[in-house]
């Protein structure tokens, strides 16, 4: 059953490509038509491809792995720190900072740095500086919380990328390639889909496009995320029913130990009455 709507997907203008003379020849497969001069994307196949991604994202997050988001275009910036934020997972909004997944462990002691400016001032030790030192560390704070605030909690690199705009965040689908991270992105007419393991094909500039390809992304992350919730819990009541089994199973084996040692008593008891009966 497809979980996207094909007339939400016309409505919202996901079928608008780019200029015609503009087009990347690498993406004809994904295009129906070009009206006035423009692409238009074939949206039955936006429909077939999204689905396979949000299936795909979605077992993702229902193993409790992380997917990072990244869009850095002016359209798209806030729109998915508004979505993504509701599922929990990272997301990188403003500029991408190289070697943030190929040089990992470096932007993790940017970020443990953030965390210690935090609590140098919870500690009442940011009061022991000068004016000027507190104005440095303040611009140093905010500075880390613009570039890396959003991925704070992401203590390993992240099990897939998803991008908008694959042009504009090559960087980011280079490193991804390097170290093979599944990259997952919404790609135009003009983009080269070569190095995206899932394309969806989609207008990547227009908000409600933008809006709607994630609607549906962040859903199938929610269900995988409950999914993963609910299996946990299952398993903890198995845990406890499995506890409680044995301690059930370690009583009656006790009674009986107990039964089998007071009958043991008896049985010689009755030995000694009749061997004093019969002298």
């Amino acid at each position: 059953m497809s979980r996207t709507d094909f007339n939400t997907l016309l409505e919202a203008g996901v079928h608008f490509g780019h200029l015609k003379r503009k087009w990347n020849p690498k993406m004809a497969p994904y295009i129906y038509m070009e009206k006035n001069g423009i692409h238009i994307i074939d949206l039955y196949k936006t429909v077939v491809k999204l689905d396979e991604a949000a299936a795909a994202l979605k077992q993702i997050a229902k193993s409790g792995r992380r997917v990072l988001f990244v869009a850095t275009k002016k359209q798209a910036k806030d729109v998915v720190a508004e979505k993504v934020a509701t599922v929990g997972m990272p997301y990188v909004t403003e500029r991408w900072a190289g070697g943030m997944l190929t040089n990992f462990p470096t932007i993790r002691k940017a970020v443990k740095k953030m965390a210690s400016i935090d609590k140098m001032t919870s500690d009442g030790l940011y009061d022991n500086f000068s004016k000027r030192e507190k104005l440095q560390i303040q611009r140093q704070r905010a500075k880390l919380e613009k570039n890396l605030g959003s991925i704070s909690d992401l203590t390993r690199l992240p099990a897939a990328l998803f991008v908008i705009d694959v042009q504009k965040e090559q960087n980011a689908v280079k490193e991804a390639n390097r170290l093979g991270i599944p990259v997952f992105a919404m790609v135009d007419t003009c983009c080269d889909p070569t190095n995206i393991d899932y394309v969806i094909p989609a207008n990547d500039d227009a908000v409600k496009s933008i809006s709607v390809i994630l609607d549906t992304v962040c859903a199938a992350i929610a269900e995988g995320t409950e999914e993963r919730k609910l299996e946990k819990e299952k398993e903890s009541l198995e845990a406890e029913a499995n506890t409680e089994a044995q301690k059930d199973s370690k009583k009656t084996r006790v009674k009986k130990n107990v039964k089998e040692a007071v009958d043991a008593q008896e049985a010689a008891l009755k030995e000694v009455v009749n061997t004093v009966k019969e002298e």
